[in-house]
């Protein structure tokens, strides 16, 4: 797959999700589990790289890490 980069847009912490701004102007969503990084230390507005994949409501963020941009 390949690696995108985005930004996050927006997180429920109390549910464990959040959704990805992507570069190419998609919006992903993502669960804590495909969270290579540790979920609690997440942000919004933080940069992501991810790769895209699909769930079943559309499109989804897998192996999800932060940035250092």
């Amino acid at each position: 797959m390949a690696q995108l980069r985005g930004t996050i847009k927006r997180l429920v912490r109390d549910k464990g999700f959040g959704f990805v701004a992507a570069e190419d102007g998609v919006e992903y969503f993502f669960h804590q589990a495909s969270c290579a990084d540790p979920f609690d230390q997440m942000r919004e507005g933080q940069a992501l790289t991810f790769e895209g994949g699909k769930g079943p409501k559309g499109p989804r963020a897998e192996n999800v890490r932060r940035t250092s941009t």
